[in-house]
């Protein structure tokens, strides 16, 4: 049975091979360690292997993770990539440096508005739905532009870029498709507004299609601790 450490590790190598194959630097991609369903006991773990940045879909769960590591989770960057509810906003809008999954401007300035002013600027990246999956979150690919000027324009955040969970495939010149396609929208994106920086792409299954088409940062849970387990009861 490995450690979360040697995942961690095993995770790096592929990143780094992955970078190989494509002609790109390992250091421009960063890991994102997903650690939603998991305790503070795991995120202590991949923090003693120097993992730094963590993400939670579930706003109940990861606060009390935070308040589990006391001090600890100060020195962490915490990341919320899961579906963004209006009711939850106000929490998420103080207790994460990075969201990913904004997908209606509404939600933009619910955050704007209730990020606290003591606190540096949110930073946001738009989801977008790029393989038009009915069961996906994320604005359509024909909206994402605009929707990222509306969201640069807002106080208190700070445009990042795209996110995408693209549609799992075995074709793997299907899989490089929707990469692909969402790599050219953040070129695209970049010309619009060039302060842009990352396209947040990539799982433990298909990180390396992920890289070669661009990907920024990576989003890996799996890999890194393991099969994911259920979802706390009445956690949201």
């Amino acid at each position: 049975m490995t450690s979360i450490a040697d995942n961690l590790q095993q995770v790096h190598t592929r990143i780094a091979r992955a970078c190989s194959a494509a002609g790109r630097d390992p250091a421009s991609v960063r890991l994102l360690a997903v650690s939603k369903t998991f305790d503070a006991e795991a995120i202590r773990a991949a923090m003693a292997a120097g993992q730094r940045e963590f993400g939670e879909s579930y706003v109940q769960e990861a606060i009390a993770k935070q308040d589990a590591l006391g001090a600890q989770a100060s020195a962490l960057c915490w990341h919320y990539i899961g579906p963004i509810q209006s009711n939850k906003t106000r929490e998420i809008a103080e207790r994460f440096a990075w969201v990913h999954g904004v997908e209606r401007l509404k939600i933009a300035q619910r955050l704007s508005a209730q990020r606290p002013d003591d606190l540096p600027p949110l930073n946001v990246c738009v989801q977008v739905n790029i393989s038009g999956e009915a069961s996906k979150s994320g604005c359509a690919p024909q909206e994402a532009l605009a929707l990222c000027a509306e969201v640069a324009r807002l106080p208190r955040l700070r445009l990042r870029g795209l996110m995408a969970v693209p549609a799992p495939s075995e074709d793997a010149r299907e899989q490089g498709a929707a990469f692909h396609r969402l790599q050219e929208l953040f070129i695209a994106l970049r010309a619009q507004l060039p302060q842009a920086d990352t396209l947040s792409a990539g799982m433990s299954d298909d990180l390396e299609a992920a890289i070669a088409e661009g990907s920024t940062l990576v989003r890996i849970g799996t890999a890194v601790f393991g099969s994911r387990l259920r979802k706390p009861a009445g956690l949201s």
